[in-house]
């Protein structure tokens, strides 16, 4: 656990989630940041970036995980194919609704990035400011399936189980295999999500590595094009899957920048 979280758990869709405030707990009237994380992560797996990114921005954050990962609770497998819809639709709600926060900025990466969007596209109450996206997927693609199938090698022929079971415990194979085998299923091929983005009205920040593994250039292309608002397109240099890792700096920077716009304007109550 970073030593700038104390992770602490509620109940949310029937589920004991782990969840940890980054920064200090939220204040009337201040936006939350709210990380949402990878199809094979947890809080920890954050590792300092969001102390480092509530910091900069002097917002409180607030991590959590979601079941099947980490310290929460395991889920039966196989997943549905709906699954980022439903943590976004049933889950997410109940976890701001518990922790009392009113106003969030999200920031999602990989899976955690489309249930981003998922949730504010579904926002009816605007409560979602604006969202902050790395490496998100609203579409398979074969190039998804490629870095999938090159994980499930790796998992297969190299020590990566025990590796991942230092942050997922006894979720370990709920983790890995409820990511991996989702996607690699014949009926998830035709996944798609794009129908929820025109209904998103908040500002995007849509980002994602040149050298990425898991999606191409028309994933951000899609979600720029389709959203119902204002959206801004970031692709990274020398950055695969993991910009708050590969990039860490230019990350930062252009996600403080996004977010100094609520800084400056009536929405953050300043």
């Amino acid at each position: 656990m970073n030593k700038n979280m104390d992770d602490e758990f509620l109940v949310a869709a029937g589920k004991r989630l782990e969840y940890a405030w980054v920064n200090g707990t939220p204040k009337k009237d201040v936006p939350v940041l709210v990380f949402l994380h990878e199809g094979l992560g947890c809080i920890a797996m954050w590792r300092t970036f969001p102390a480092q990114l509530c910091a900069a921005c002097g917002l409180p954050g607030l991590v959590y995980t979601r079941a099947g990962y980490g310290r929460s609770d395991g889920i039966d497998l196989p997943r549905p194919i709906s699954y980022q819809e439903d943590e976004a639709r049933d889950v997410l709600p109940e976890v701001l609704d518990t922790l009392g926060i009113k106003r969030a900025i999200l920031i999602g990466h990989s899976d955690g990035g489309t249930i981003a969007l998922i949730h504010a596209a579904l926002d009816t109450g605007g409560r979602i400011l604006g969202t902050v996206t790395m490496a998100a997927h609203v579409f398979n693609e074969e190039i998804c399936l490629e870095g999938i199938r090159e994980a499930r090698r790796i998992w297969e022929t190299t020590d990566l189980r025990d590796k991942l079971k230092r942050f997922h415990g006894d979720n370990v194979d709920n983790a890995f295999h409820g990511w991996n085998d989702t996607w690699q299923r014949d009926d998830y091929w035709n996944w798609n999500v794009e129908k929820y983005l025109p209904d998103i009205s908040c500002p995007l920040l849509v980002m994602q590595g040149r050298d990425d593994h898991y999606g191409s250039e028309a994933q951000v292309d899609a979600i720029v094009r389709r959203a119902g608002g204002p959206a801004e397109k970031l692709m990274i240099q020398d950055c695969g899957h993991n910009p708050h890792f590969d990039q860490p700096d230019a990350t930062l920077e252009a996600i403080i920048r996004f977010i100094q716009v609520f800084h400056d304007s009536e929405a953050v109550g300043r």
